[in-house]
């Protein structure tokens, strides 16, 4: 990888000596889903699929970006001084947006940089592209320009801080906090309320964690993800008229159940039912691992898809093929969707011997189903973003 990266970075902006070389995961949501900005937990790891980048500092106040996935877009110029989203920018924004917001933190760059990226991960897939760029850019920035006092929890936040503002996503903290924090062979535990969080080793023994990707792209600023917010911030402010609460994540089942009759709505009453209810199953699937009880991991990664499905809907037809043709599978421990939703990838956990029967039963089933093929992928788990050497 390095080498082709270096190749393109010689071509179009000349000699790589003392650029850095990066990379920064993906990302793989395990069981806690749209919690995250309704101040819950999740459990999310790191992946080794991830986004590539050569950079180097120039003399003047220019940021040359080229991406190697989007060739035909060419280099895309813009300016330290004029750090605003402009659609021309295209997939540029991402790292743009968290150039703005260091800024605006006060970490401010004295000359541009020469950035080339290369991602393995497909786009569009639900498994973070957005949230490993702008880790990627934040680790490029805190590396080129010395920026010792910015943790990785804080590229995080930057990275959610940009996404939110610059490019009008409102997501929640998850994916850039597993970006930047991922530890090999763990999940973290996360509490998004107060960023307090454990890694969980996984240990799967006989089975392995396969992602499935439905190729269907969603794209969550075009979706209603930002309306599924909403929805849960004017469920949460009936609450609060009976409850003293700060979030949805600060209920317990039984109180949701006792006072959910206040939220009027009856669809914004499933949104939060789904947000109180796959807290909960996340504390839960986070104690079964430990454990070493993967069979009730399963269920409830299997209820956490049924509650996304028929309450949260943000599943769609082609991942819900994918989930049901998994539970028909002998040695399918649990499936669900994955990601922000409205297509993207399903995560599955089945047994080892199991797997080339998921493969191929699934695979043509779905050809077959909706006329496009899936991708399967065997989830390595990885480490967060980092520098990986000065070439």
């Amino acid at each position: 990888m390095k080498e082709i990266l270096c190749a393109n970075f010689n071509k179009l902006f000349g000699s790589t000596e003392g650029a850095g070389f990066y990379f920064s995961p993906g990302r793989v949501n395990l069981i806690g889903e749209h919690t995250d900005y309704n101040g819950g937990h999740v459990f999310p790891c790191a992946l080794t699929l991830g986004t590539y980048a050569v950079a180097k500092k120039r003399a003047d106040r220019n940021l040359r970006l080229y991406s190697m996935n989007f060739d035909h877009l060419g280099i895309i110029t813009a300016s330290l001084d004029d750090l605003t989203y402009k659609p021309e920018y295209d997939w540029a924004n991402y790292p743009l947006g968290v150039i703005w917001a260091l800024q605006k933190k006060g970490y401010r760059a004295d000359c541009g940089f020469d950035l080339v990226i290369y991602g393995n991960i497909p786009n569009g897939s639900g498994l973070s592209s957005s949230a490993s760029l702008e880790v990627l850019t934040g680790i490029i920035m805190k590396d080129l320009y010395g920026f010792k006092d910015v943790t990785m929890i804080d590229l995080a936040l930057t990275g959610q801080y940009s996404e939110n503002n610059f490019n009008g996503c409102n997501c929640g903290i998850m994916d850039q906090f597993a970006v930047a924090m991922g530890k090999k062979d763990h999940a973290i535990f996360l509490d998004t309320s107060t960023l307090q969080y454990e890694y969980a080793p996984v240990e799967l023994d006989d089975a392995k964690i396969i992602i499935t990707n439905s190729k269907v792209k969603h794209s969550l600023v075009d979706s209603q993800y930002n309306r599924r917010r909403q929805e849960c911030s004017d469920a949460l402010r009936a609450l609060q008229t009976e409850l003293d609460i700060h979030s949805l994540g600060d209920l317990d089942i039984d109180v949701f159940e006792k006072f959910k009759e206040v939220i009027k709505d009856p669809v914004e009453q499933k949104r939060a039912k789904h947000a109180v209810y796959e807290n909960q199953r996340t504390i839960e699937a986070v104690t079964a691992l430990k454990t070493g009880n993967i069979t009730h991991f399963g269920e409830l990664m299997n209820q956490s898809h049924i509650s996304l499905r028929d309450d949260y809907e943000v599943s769609c037809k082609e991942i819900d093929i994918l989930v049901d043709l998994a539970w028909s599978v002998p040695g399918v421990i649990g499936s669900r969707i994955t990601g922000g939703g409205f297509g993207g990838c399903t995560v599955s956990i089945v047994k080892n011997e199991a797997i080339i029967t998921f493969i191929n039963t699934i695979g043509p089933a779905y050809k077959e189903k909706v006329g496009h093929e899936a991708e399967f992928y065997t989830a390595e788990i990885g480490n967060g973003a980092q520098k990986l050497e000065i070439l």
